[in-house]
C-alpha cells in the first residue's frame, strides 16, 4: 500500500497517464503538474469518470434491482480503487433503467423520470461501494437545457430496452413513441439536447475541495433536463428529454477544472475496421485526428456521443488535459495506456499523424474487444 507521501511524490511526478502518454524526451513528461482548482486532498489528480447504465445490467439477465446490485458489487472494487488513487467524481448513464420506468408509467414525463432514476442507481452505487469501504454522495443534479434545441425537432437518445420490429411498430403506434434501429433491432428515441448549465456544480466542487474522503455521485443520466422561464428565469420547468450522460460528463469535468475525464464501457477503446478481421484498436488519438477521420460516427450504439464526448473536454480543458475510452474491466490499465484509447491534444511518440495504434492487437487478437450485440449505454 502506498503511503502519504508517496501519493503525494506522485502528486508532484503528475499521471502514469500522462507520463506513459508523454514520450521521454518531452519537457512536459518531467514537468509537475499545475492545479487550476484549490483543494485540501492529497490524492493525484481530478478525474472525472463516466459508466454506461449497461452497467447495472449484465447481458442477457433483466433489469430488476436485485440483478442491478449484483452488477454494481462486481463493479464497486474497480471504482473504490480509483477512488483511493485519484480525486474522483463518478457519472453513470441510465438509458436502460429510464426506459423501464417509462414502460411502468407512460403517463410521468422524463424529467420526473429521469430524476427517479438517478436516485435508484444512486443508491444501488451508493451500497455497493459502501461494501467496500468508499463513502460515496449521491447529489439530484438538474442540468439546464434550450427547449427551442433542433433536438427537440429529431429525437435521438436510445432509451429503454430493445424490440423486434412488430413490437416497435405496435408501441409507436399505441403509446407514441418515437422508434429507430439499433442494429438489428429496435428502441425508443427521446430527445437529447446539450447540457447547458449545471445548477448544482458548486456543491460537487466544495464536496471535492473539503470532504477528500467522499466520492461524489453527479450529474446521473445526463442528470434532469430543466429550462427557464423566459419571463423569470430565476423559476425552473422539467423538460421532456434525456440528456446524454457523456456529453454532460464531459461538460461537468470541464466546469470542476479536471485533469481526465474518463468512459468506462462494456467495450475497448475507438477501433478502426471494427468486426473486420484486419480490425486494430487506438491507443492514442488527437481530438483533430478523431474530428478529421470522423471516428466513431459509423460505430454501433452510442460509441460517436462518448467519442464526441472525449473530444469536447480535451478541447475544452486546460493544457494536458485528456480523456480515456476502455472497458470497465480494464480501468487500472488505463492509467498506463495500456488498454482503452487516450484522446490528448500531444500523444508523442509516434502519433506525429495523430494517432497511434496497438499494432500487436491486430496481430495476436482477432476479435476486437467490444460487443456486436446492441449496445445499451446510457
Amino acid at each position: 500500500m502506498q503511503s502519504n507521501g508517496g501519493r503525494q511524490t506522485l502528486c508532484r511526478a503528475g499521471s502514469s497517464l500522462l507520463r506513459a502518454a508523454l514520450a521521454p524526451s518531452s519537457p512536459a513528461a518531467t514537468s509537475a503538474a499545475v492545479r487550476a482548482y484549490t483543494s485540501t486532498s492529497p490524492l493525484n489528480e481530478r478525474i472525472v469518470v463516466a459508466v454506461g447504465g449497461n452497467a447495472l445490467q449484465r447481458r442477457g439477465e433483466r433489469l430488476t434491482i436485485e440483478n442491478s446490485l449484483k452488477a454494481a458489487a462486481d463493479m464497486a472494487p474497480t471504482i473504490a480503487k480509483l477512488a483511493r488513487d485519484h480525486e474522483l467524481v463518478l457519472t453513470h448513464g441510465n438509458g436502460p433503467q429510464v426506459g423501464e420506468l417509462a414502460l411502468e408509467r407512460s403517463a410521468a414525463t422524463f424529467d420526473v423520470l429521469g430524476a427517479e432514476s438517478m436516485g435508484q442507481i444512486g443508491y444501488v452505487l451508493a451500497q455497493a461501494l459502501s461494501s467496500v469501504g468508499c463513502t460515496t454522495a449521491p447529489i439530484i443534479c438538474q442540468v439546464v437545457v434550450d427547449p427551442n434545441d433542433d433536438a427537440f425537432r429529431d429525437p435521438t437518445k436510445f432509451v429503454g430496452p430493445i424490440y423486434g420490429a412488430k413490437e416497435a411498430t405496435a408501441l409507436s403506434q399505441s403509446l407514441g413513441w418515437a422508434m429507430k434501429p439499433d442494429g438489428e433491432y429496435f428502441r425508443r428515441v427521446v430527445p437529447s439536447p446539450p447540457p447547458g448549465e449545471i445548477l448544482q456544480v458548486s456543491a460537487i466542487r466544495t464536496l471535492l475541495e473539503q470532504a477528500p474522503g467522499v466520492l461524489p455521485i453527479a450529474c446521473g443520466g445526463g442528470g434532469i433536463p430543466v429550462s427557464r422561464i423566459p419571463s423569470n428565469p430565476t423559476t425552473l420547468t422539467g423538460v421532456e428529454a434525456v440528456i446524454d450522460k457523456d456529453r454532460c460528463g464531459a461538460k461537468l469535468a470541464n466546469e470542476l477544472d479536471a485533469d481526465g475525464f474518463i468512459v468506462l464501457t462494456d467495450g475497448g477503446g475507438i477501433w478502426q475496421n471494427f468486426g473486420k478481421p484486419d480490425a486494430r484498436e487506438m491507443k492514442a488519438a488527437t481530438p483533430e485526428y478523431l474530428e478529421g477521420t470522423k471516428a466513431g460516427k459509423n460505430f454501433p450504439g452510442s460509441m460517436g456521443p462518448k467519442i464526441q464526448a472525449a473530444i469536447d473536454f480535451v478541447n475544452g480543458g486546460e493544457e494536458g488535459a485528456w480523456a480515456a475510452i476502455g472497458d470497465l474491466n480494464d480501468a487500472a490499465k488505463i492509467f498506463g495506456n495500456d488498454e482503452g484509447t487516450l484522446i490528448k491534444h500531444d500523444i508523442g511518440g509516434d502519433g506525429h499523424e495523430g494517432v497511434i495504434w496497438r499494432e500487436s492487437r491486430a496481430t495476436f487478437d482477432s476479435k476486437p474487444k467490444q460487443s456486436k450485440e446492441p449496445h445499451k449505454s446510457g
